[in-house]
């Protein structure tokens, strides 16, 4: 290579380094330019943002639980009340890896598949920052032992809440319900705001009912806390509005004498103020206990109580619907009466069947040989069916429907509960929508003795038989008696209107039915005189038997109710009040399958006006705390 060649290519390389140079410099300057234009703009455009994240990370705002009102009975003992507990919770956005953290949780405390299932459910409800209940009901030492390894669960509390607990027992469970975990299903039908602190629920009965009154409002307080989310000082607190206690119209001791005449039969007692609409007691048996559902059952626990064959969780009361057989007879006498169809002298032979004109079929009485002469009063004492037979001919459908309308009989009562049923109330256009099909003279007659078509709950028993004492006037059952300490009367009336619209007949018909019923109970001939009125109680009972029916006969066929495995027996009814001249209390007992409408029902609710008027309203509260511990036990046995 000569010299000039050397030269060249030294000025070559020269001139590739001055431009890499040069390349490199720009890119920095453009890269430095970059950077100093993204810090100006976190410094002045962002500079807000993230002066609230950081402030975000040392300050933290904490929902404050309420605590859930209370729930007495009318003279304040105590049915639903709240004891300190103390329940595991993790908040999610410290706890790490959660899986591990709950596998690390089972050395402490016994954590079933239903547990982790409900809590994983929670985590999806809340926010990262708020806690979630794992575990609730857990002991001292379980307690002390996670408190000794806190530092090794991170997001882990063990917090001192209040905890729903329902100290009058079975009894109560299906009138005062429960509450348990919020669902997804429950924050669909709430305000979320404010359930962000609370983890429970009304979920039957009472408790979900005035769920509004009960909750209360939560409050908040704004805390600092360090950079791993521990507490360090509270900055300001807006304390939580308790829930308000309320009193309810049951009454402790009549619901425990309710339960124990029912024993360990299935059925159903409501009893009722004519005065008021205050019910008394409201009974379905068997009932559960209703303390688990607040710490929440296994799925295991659950299914053996839903599989219970004497179904605990079946409320008779409201969801039963039952035939309401003869205790329906007064009322379609009112229709005869009213109508001018027929008059309370009218006399009749009541033989063993009856027969419509041109038809061979024979609609049977209860008693086979039949009833012999009888007027309506005597028709009703004695409970003839051939008389309310003829008596349902005569009127037809198109009158005895408007009667049933009257006495709200197909309807809900309007009780302030949830899931009330509707009954069934029979006519033309109720078959023609419901069926398609038209509607037979022999319904009518069926119809007239409360079987066939006709459902009724216990509860609508309970109204009509109300309405009855007060001759005609309609009151709204409740059982919403008063708010906060007991004397705020008339705000519970504000939300509870009572009045509805009274059966309009005239007075001496009234008169009518109420002897007839006075005979059923303290005449020898009467349904219930032998197992009522042969024991001469202190006082006068208005009254009606009847046997709802479970399966129909053929029309040849007889009804041995000892050839009959238990579950076809007819279920045994009673209704009626007492005092007859000045009704204080009315009552409906359903006994399921229990026979005899007379031997078997009337006698416990006998039992149930007895504990009301022979002991002046109901025991004083330390006699009931003290029958509070007894077992309920009885037992019983056609019209």
């Amino acid at each position: 290579m000569d010299e000039r060649d050397a030269y060249g290519k030294e000025q070559f390389d020269r001139q590739r380094y001055v431009t890499r140079v040069v390349l490199a410099l720009v890119l920095l300057a453009a890269m430095l330019g970059a950077i100093g234009w993204h810090t100006a703009g976190l410094q002045m455009g962002a500079h807000e943002h993230f002066t609230t994240l950081s402030e975000n990370n040392r300050l933290r705002i904490e929902p404050i639980p309420p605590s859930r009102g209370v729930i007495r009975d009318r003279n304040g003992v105590l049915l639903a009340g709240n004891r300190a507990s103390y329940q595991l919770e993790i908040t999610v956005e410290q706890a790490g890896d959660l899986d591990a953290l709950l596998e690390r949780l089972e050395d402490f405390v016994e954590l079933s598949d239903a547990d982790i299932e409900r809590f994983h459910r929670g985590v999806g409800q809340r926010r990262p920052f708020q806690p979630v209940l794992l575990k609730a009901g857990l002991d001292d030492e379980t307690v002390a032992h996670l408190s000794v390894a806190r530092h090794e669960l991170p997001g882990v509390e063990v917090e001192a809440r209040p905890l729903r607990y329902y100290p009058a027992g079975e009894a109560f469970s299906h009138a005062v319900g429960y509450v348990g975990r919020i669902t997804r299903e429950d924050l669909q039908r709430v305000d979320r705001r404010a359930y962000a602190a609370t983890s429970h629920i009304g979920k039957t009965g009472i408790e979900r009912y005035y769920e509004d009154l009960l909750h209360g409002r939560p409050g908040y307080r704004q805390v600092e806390v360090n950079a791993q989310g521990r507490t360090i000082r509270e900055l300001e607190v807006t304390p939580p509005e308790p829930g308000t206690d309320i009193h309810l119209t049951l009454d402790y001791n009549l619901q425990l004498a309710a339960r124990r005449a029912l024993g360990d039969q299935r059925g159903a007692i409501v009893a009722i103020e004519p005065a008021t609409g205050d019910v008394l007691a409201m009974v379905s048996a068997p009932g559960f206990d209703a303390n688990p559902f607040v710490k929440g059952q296994s799925q295991e626990e659950f299914a053996t109580l839903r599989g219970d064959p004497m179904r605990p969780l079946f409320n008779r009361v409201l969801h039963g619907r039952y035939p309401p057989g003869s205790t329906i007879k007064p009322i379609v006498a009112l229709a005869g009466l009213h109508e001018e169809e027929t008059t309370a002298e009218r006399e009749m032979f009541a033989r063993g069947y009856y027969q419509l004109p041109g038809d061979d079929r024979r609609f049977r009485d209860w008693r086979r040989e039949g009833h012999g002469r009888v007027d309506m009063s005597r028709a009703i004492a004695v409970s003839s069916d051939v008389y309310f037979y003829d008596l349902g001919h005569e009127l037809g459908i198109d009158r005895i429907t408007p009667m049933l309308e009257a006495f709200g009989i197909g309807e809900p009562t309007g009780l302030d509960i949830i899931g009330e049923s509707t009954g069934i109330r029979p006519g033309r256009d109720w078959k023609r929508s419901t069926h398609g099909t038209v509607w037979y003279p022999g319904e009518t007659l069926i119809t007239a003795i409360g079987q066939g078509y006709m459902l009724s709950t216990p509860l609508q028993m309970a109204d009509f038989t109300t309405t009855l004492a007060n001759r005609g006037t309609r009151l709204r059952p409740r059982l919403l008696q008063a708010m906060g300490d007991g004397r705020d009367d008339a705000m519970a009336e504000t939300l509870l209107p009572r009045e509805r619209a009274p059966v309009e007949v005239e007075p001496q018909h009234w008169d009518v039915i109420h002897d007839a019923l006075v005979e059923a109970v303290h005449e020898p001939h009467g349904t219930a005189w032998g197992s009522i009125g042969s024991t001469r109680p202190e006082y006068t009972i208005a009254g009606k038997t009847g046997t709802s029916q479970v399966f129909g006969l053929e029309q040849d066929e007889e009804y041995d109710q000892d050839e009959l495995p238990r579950h076809l027996w007819d279920h045994a009814l009673f209704t009626g009040y007492a005092p007859a001249e000045d009704p204080q209390i009315a009552v409906a007992v359903l006994v399921e399958h229990g026979g005899s409408g007379g031997r078997v029902a009337a006698p416990k609710a006998r039992e149930v006006m007895d504990a009301w008027l022979l002991r002046g309203g109901g025991l004083g509260i330390e006699d009931a705390v003290a029958d509070a511990a007894e077992d309920p036990d009885d037992e019983g046995d056609g019209e």
